[in-house]
């Protein structure tokens, strides 16, 4: 590993264990210009219903994603799933309800703040099939050939390593196992003064790659059936004032030229695959 990717790890663990002490039952994410949105919201815009967002404890939605990955996975009863950079549970207590008691939910978060946070959302919620664990994506503390659905929601765009992410993806599934990720990616090279900032890793665009290079990656080790599911802009004006609220984060202050100059470089896609039986 770089002395560069050290920086940029050791920036967004810092960054979100803030973000996790931070955030409470009223946690809000400040947007450029237009007062305050709560996470209710940037989550029914990523595609969330009412239901869903009720259905979770309102501690574990620091309305940090991009999309809804649960949704994207039609996960069954009896699965076993795994979510790549957990957060404080969110995705993990919607997938908890959907594969049921016989199934099994497991989330990976490198932060131990955000771990320890998730756990306490679990034990308050009475959620018995989640299991928390701290772990780096590029090498999950998760057995071979073990989960039947990997998702991820906004996460693999921090690690410097995608394609080793992805290689755990592909490990940890059994096969004729499923992908289904909600991720943020370019459609032309950022700015300078955005890709060189390590704030912005955090606020998920500096550590964001080009779109095909992106899904390159994902054939590249061993995933079949990839395919783009859906894509839609991404609210960037979030990130470039107070991102997800937490001023330890704060990017520098740019011009509307410079936001729109962003805006039209980034996307979120969700991204659906498969490990092919073997």
């Amino acid at each position: 590993m770089t002395m560069k990717e050290k920086e940029i790890k050791r920036a967004v663990k810092e960054g979100y264990a803030r973000i996790a002490k931070q955030a409470t039952s009223n946690y809000s994410s400040k947007i450029c210009g237009e007062g305050i949105e709560i996470p209710e919201e940037i989550c029914k815009r990523m595609g969330y219903s009412e239901e869903e967002i009720s259905a979770a404890p309102p501690e574990s939605n620091l309305g940090l994603g991009c999309g809804n990955p649960v949704a994207l996975a039609s996960l069954n009863i009896g699965e076993t799933v795994l979510d790549m950079g957990a957060g404080a549970g969110f995705d993990c207590f919607l997938a908890s309800s959907q594969v049921g008691p016989t199934g099994k939910v497991i989330g990976v978060d490198i932060t131990s703040e955000m771990v320890d946070k998730a756990r306490a959302n679990a034990r308050k919620g009475g959620y018995e099939n989640i299991d928390f664990r701290q772990g780096d994506l590029e090498n999950m503390p998760v057995a071979d050939n073990y989960v039947d659905v990997v998702i991820s929601n906004c996460v693999i765009n921090l690690v410097p390593n995608k394609r080793m992410v992805f290689r755990e993806a592909f490990r940890v599934l059994k096969p004729g196992g499923r992908l289904a990720i909600s991720d943020v990616v370019l459609t032309r090279m950022l700015p300078e003064f955005v890709k060189n900032s390590t704030k912005a890793y955090i606020g998920c665009l500096a550590g964001a790659i080009m779109k095909e290079e992106y899904l390159q990656i994902i054939k590249n080790v061993g995933f079949t059936e990839v395919n783009v599911v859906a894509e839609s802009s991404f609210p960037v004006e979030s990130l470039l004032c107070e991102t997800t609220g937490s001023t330890a984060v704060e990017m520098p202050m740019i011009s509307i030229t410079q936001q729109k100059e962003v805006a039209d470089s980034v996307m979120s896609i969700k991204v659906s695959a498969r490990k092919l039986d073997s």
